[in-house]
């Protein structure tokens, strides 16, 4: 995960409130504009409690991310150099909270491993 957030990221960072983060920290709520022109709700953990860097992206309304965002969201959270995963779980490990809401993941020092890069 990046450990600092450029200043279009920090300009949307939430400052009051349960999520409320000071600049410069890599976590927080940011609500932001993203790349289709819809706002984005970001939360984003760093990964120090759990051992697992986190970025949650939802919009208002009855709607998920796209993958366009989700892509824009991986290159201003995380280094060009780190895989990200997106997991589908077995039915019997859903949680879902938040039906339209779509989550990002890394699992700290690790260099996860890819398929052949032909599949990717």
């Amino acid at each position: 995960m990046k450990t600092a957030f450029d200043q279009r990221i920090e300009d949307g960072r939430c400052k009051v409130g349960h999520f409320a983060s000071p600049n410069g920290k890599p976590y927080g709520l940011f609500f932001l504009r993203g790349p289709c022109g819809r706002d984005l709700k970001i939360l984003v953990s760093n990964g120090v409690d759990s051992g697992w860097e986190h970025v949650s992206v939802s919009l208002e309304g009855k709607h998920p991310p796209n993958w366009q965002e989700m892509c824009w969201v991986k290159e201003h959270f995380w280094q060009d150099d780190e895989t990200v995963l997106q997991f589908h779980p077995q039915r019997s490990s859903y949680i879902n909270i938040h039906p339209n809401c779509l989550h990002l993941w890394r699992q700290v020092a690790i260099n996860h491993v890819l398929p052949p890069q032909v599949l990717v």
